[in-house]
């Protein structure tokens, strides 16, 4: 390991990268470099900057450089789970973006760049999982969003500039330390309504995924055990008569 350097991870060849093209089930054309060890961003895939798509999630990334402005086609960037804590002001280049995930990442407040409002026609945005204290007003430009992310931050506001974006469909907030929470309950729904259903392997999930999917299984079973089933009625099997038969022989059961 070079001094002062942290861990180099996998280096990735040019010819690597082109076999990790894929086609997306949109027509895309989609770089998955996911799940390969990449600690330094691989500057060979310049060679395929002209890709609709890059995945770069599930590293160990620690900063994206500012060559990221090459990639002018892109409209899909997925760098969720990696160690980024900033990114590049030329993130607001890629004005073609409409899908944008940082999840489960370090970044802070101060590495969100101003670029960031640039991006125009930004409709997914996840920020969730990261070292937020406040969001910037100014996310309230990006007028397409329908998306936001922000759960599991430290997150005490959400500006009205962002509540009030007029295409947003769904705003995630769970788990920070906000006031208007901070005296509800959320309430316990115990039908799960699911829109969608994905099915995916054990080890393509990242830890924080897999965690949240462990807990709501034992929720799940928590809920079955509390719902009793046919093997649960009492059972009285010494009672062999029933009482409405025993009218007419009560007398001699007195006696008795």
């Amino acid at each position: 390991m070079p001094k002062g350097k942290g861990p180099q991870g996998k280096r990735i060849t040019l010819k690597v990268a082109k076999n990790s093209v894929r086609v997306a089930f949109n027509g895309r054309r989609r770089l998955d470099l996911s799940k390969m060890g990449i600690a330094t961003f691989p500057k060979c895939i310049l060679e395929l900057a002209d890709v609709e798509e890059l995945d770069l999630s599930r590293n160990m990334l620690r900063k994206i450089p500012n060559i990221i402005e090459k990639f002018q086609n892109l409209m899909w960037l997925d760098l969720h789970s990696n160690q980024l804590d900033e990114l590049p002001a030329e993130i607001g280049t890629l004005q073609n973006l409409t899908y944008l995930n940082l999840c489960n990442n370090k970044l802070t407040t101060k590495g969100l760049p101003e670029e960031l409002t640039l991006l125009k026609n930004l409709r997914i945005l996840n920020l969730g999982l990261n070292c937020l204290e406040t969001i910037p007003t100014t996310l309230g430009t990006l007028r397409e969003l329908t998306d936001l992310g922000l759960f599991d931050n430290s997150l005490t506001l959400i500006p009205k500039s962002v509540k009030k974006l007029p295409k947003l469909e769904r705003l995630n907030v769970k788990r920070n330390p906000l006031p208007e929470f901070a005296e509800e309950d959320e309430p316990i729904d115990t039908i799960k309504r699911i829109e969608s259903l994905y099915l995916v392997e054990k080890k393509d999930l990242c830890t924080s995924c897999l965690e949240t999917c462990q807990g709501e299984r034992d929720e799940l079973h928590k809920l079955e055990d509390m719902t009793p089933g046919p093997s649960d009625k009492p059972s009285f099997s010494s009672l062999t008569t029933p009482n409405s038969t025993a009218m007419d022989n009560q007398e001699e059961w007195r006696i008795k």
